[in-house]
């Protein structure tokens, strides 16, 4: 299946979102930030809402803010996170759901085993990203983390970077 906006096809958007989970996993935060476009938007509602601007949000993110979230983490300093969680992430049920315009619009689901300090927590639920061709490459333009239980209390964010 190839996307007419962007000319590519399901396996390679397969494995730029592959990656940009193994980046995450890996806490490699450098790698995982350039993934981004300068005009992205990362979303973890706390309800599944479908407009942050009229719902609470566990992380709502413009690329600045990812940015600024990132230096605290490479900074070492976010002491609710040391010693850092060790992560693991299943992504599946990968589906172009849209074109518009230049972005292409990708639905999946995931797991994800969060370790920390003897206890293993377990997440999952449903993702939506936005990905764009940008200079020859696949970039993250948008990402929306729903998670499953959104409706209860979260006793952490590790996970979600």
């Amino acid at each position: 299946m190839t996307t007419p906006a962007l000319d590519i096809d399901l396996r390679e958007i397969e494995q730029f979102i592959y990656r940009e989970a193994r980046l995450a996993d890996a806490s490699d935060y450098d790698a995982w930030e350039a993934l981004w476009t300068d005009d992205a938007q990362y979303w973890v509602p706390v309800d599944g809402a479908s407009d942050p601007g009229d719902h609470v949000s566990v992380i709502f993110d413009n690329r600045s803010r990812l940015h600024t979230r990132l230096q605290q983490l490479r900074t070492g300093k976010r002491y609710a996170q040391l010693p850092m969680s060790r992560v693991a992430r299943v992504i599946s049920n990968i589906e172009v759901t849209d074109v518009d315009g230049a972005d292409t619009r990708v639905a999946a689901s995931f797991v994800l085993a969060e370790s920390r300090v003897g206890n293993i927590e377990w997440w999952a639920g449903h993702l939506e990203y936005r990905i764009r061709r940008e200079d020859g490459e696949l970039r993250l333009v948008g990402k929306k983390v729903v998670l499953i239980n959104n409706d209860e209390p979260i006793p952490t964010v590790s996970f979600l970077i």
